[in-house]
């Protein structure tokens, strides 16, 4: 493990995750709704076209440290390891839709089918490519994981949403690639998150809906840095 590849990712991680604040807030709508054209606080609109979602910086009035500090932290582990293999920029490209996902369903309880596919397809295609030897397993994680949440999502109560099982999926599929072993740390380090959040809601005595998709995104970082 090399002290400046680990430096590089963590700077690209930084530099990274200053853009993401602005599309996050413009993302962070109910089902249906279109983008945020201005700023909920001050009025003010985003500019048009492209000079609009890309900005590095705060949205506008709400502060952009968060996605710097977690799109730092997933460079910087996986930078230190997996060292410099082929699959590296995948990730550390892949980790950009994972936190801007992670953000909308903070924000919204949402996670959209665009961010998903651009996740899915955008590390999935170069892995495959880099280990076509693994494509049937991770196939196969995918699959399993996404008929095993779909089945939880119709039961009653709907502990799970259709976005959590397609981002389940996604990152299964993923982490497939990976082995087995990264399939079940990260699925298992996902739902010890979500439960972990359960019981605190529980201590406080406070009932609101859970997102999943940070859980999810967390357990697939730690499934791909821990095995």
């Amino acid at each position: 493990m090399s002290s400046q590849l680990v430096i590089l990712a963590t700077l690209f991680g930084a530099a990274a995750g200053a853009f993401l604040p602005r599309i996050a807030y413009r993302l962070t709508v109910p089902f249906g709704d279109r983008a945020r054209s201005s700023c909920a606080r001050c009025d003010r609109p985003f500019p048009p076209g492209a000079a609009g979602w890309i900005h590095a910086g705060p949205a506008c009035c709400a502060g952009g440290a968060g996605p710097v500090a977690a799109m730092s932290l997933a460079g910087g582990l996986l930078a230190a390891q997996l060292g410099p293999v082929p699959q590296l920029p995948v990730h550390l490209l892949a980790a950009i839709p994972g936190v801007l996902l992670a953000m909308i369903d903070l924000g919204c309880l949402r996670l959209p089918d665009r961010l998903v596919g651009t996740l899915a397809l955008g590390a999935g295609v170069p892995l495959a490519l880099l280990a076509p030897g693994r494509i049937a397993p991770a196939l196969a994680a995918g699959v399993l994981v996404g008929a095993g949440y779909l089945a939880i999502a119709m039961l009653p109560g709907r502990g799970l949403g259709l976005g959590d099982v397609k981002l389940g999926a996604a990152l299964a599929f993923l982490l497939g690639f990976a082995g087995w072993p990264a399939v079940a740390v990260g699925l298992g380090t996902a739902h010890l998150l979500n439960g972990a959040a359960a019981t605190w809601l529980l201590v406080r005595r406070r009932a609101q809906p859970i997102p999943f998709g940070p859980a999810l995104l967390a357990g697939a970082l730690a499934g791909l840095t821990a095995v």
